[in-house]
């Protein structure tokens, strides 16, 4: 990972106000430039923060679609009160992201929108995206998804917070993967059939993985794109989150593990080296020998290694070193529980964090 780059909220600059005329063109501008998109917000009781994101795409798209799994919070009334129009999945099956995606995506019909931007309900998209992704779009005919900055509204409310916004900053260009903002060329999504449906996660970078495949090609630059709300307060939803990444890593390795991809085959055996056979290892060897234990001070070994290669300055280096390892120990056990229900054909649930 990189560090994260502080960048000034541009909301909090200064504007200067336009002449009417010049008002009058910009928003023209806008709507030439935004009447073939269309926007696809999936949710489950996001509610405030679902009220804030259709209020950031109000104006900006074409059409809204807003995708409900199962609230109970007023969230579809609210839906429909901003002018999406709403989609209920079936509780019939199993609620997942991606299946809440494709069904987002069929709601346009048989002529859907030449580009479509997803955003979770949990975010807000930033002024001015929409264009900006709209012309990289246009000018790149071969790029499938072009994604750009996604911020934690609140690094400073929590480590856990933070921990997320660092993992937003991710390399600008071409990119292998990309995560639930995007936007995304219609025409690549129907050419690898949208999202695999029966995922719990880690859905987007198993689309791109297929969409590389099939010659488009996936970019991240240089723009703020999304505020995002985690509101990850508790150890315990770090946990869960983290055990939800392992299943996804073992998930995506088994589906596409093979090579030349090998996706996610390193962060699989990662998680299982130092989740679960070190620590294992030790405490076995520890009935023949006490001395067995002192393979366990391999963890603070990395921590200190990976924070001096952050920066070791830094207070949120070594806060990013301390998880990243520690977080290996609930990564290992999704891994297995990915196996395990993959060996007794198991379905599998979703592992939620709010």
């Amino acid at each position: 990972m990189t560090d994260a780059t502080t960048i000034a909220d541009p909301t909090t600059e200064p504007r200067t106000a336009l002449p009417v005329e010049a008002a009058a063109s910009s928003d023209e501008t806008r709507r030439m430039t935004t009447s073939d998109v269309g926007a696809v917000v999936i949710g489950r009781n996001e509610g405030a923060r679902l009220v804030a994101c259709l209020a950031s795409l109000r104006g900006v798209v074409r059409r809204i679609v807003y995708v409900d799994s199962g609230s109970t919070d007023g969230s579809v009334a609210a839906a429909r009160a901003a002018g999406a129009d709403v989609v209920l999945l079936d509780r019939g099956r199993p609620f997942t992201a991606a299946r809440a995606r494709n069904a987002g995506l069929a709601a346009f019909g048989p002529e859907p929108p030449a580009y479509v931007q997803f955003v979770d309900g949990d975010c807000v998209l930033r002024d001015g995206w929409i264009e900006t992704a709209r012309a990289f779009l246009d000018a790149h005919p071969r790029a499938g998804i072009v994604c750009g900055r996604r911020r934690e509204r609140e690094p400073a409310a929590s480590v856990y917070n933070r921990l997320c916004d660092r993992e937003w900053d991710t390399p600008i260009g071409p990119a292998r993967a990309c995560g639930g903002d995007m936007l995304a060329r219609t025409s690549a999504l129907g050419d690898v059939r949208g999202f695999r449906d029966d995922l719990i996660a880690g859905e987007e970078p198993e689309l791109c993985v297929r969409l590389r495949s099939e010659g488009w090609t996936i970019w991240r630059i240089d723009a703020e794109m999304t505020l995002h709300d985690a509101a990850l307060t508790r150890f315990a939803q770090w946990w869960r989150r983290s055990r939800r990444a392992g299943f996804a890593f073992a998930q995506g390795a088994w589906l596409h593990g093979a090579p030349p991809e090998r996706h996610w085959t390193t962060e699989t055996r990662r998680a299982l080296a130092w989740g679960a056979a070190l620590p294992v290892a030790a405490l076995i060897g520890a009935v023949a020998s006490p001395a067995a234990l002192l393979a366990l001070l391999a963890y603070p070994a990395q921590v200190v290694r990976l924070a001096l290669r952050a920066g070791p300055r830094r207070r949120t280096s070594w806060e990013w070193a301390f998880f990243t390892t520690l977080g290996k120990l609930p990564e290992a056990l999704g891994a297995l529980a990915f196996q395990r229900r993959r060996v007794f054909g198991r379905r599998a649930d979703l592992i939620e964090y709010k």
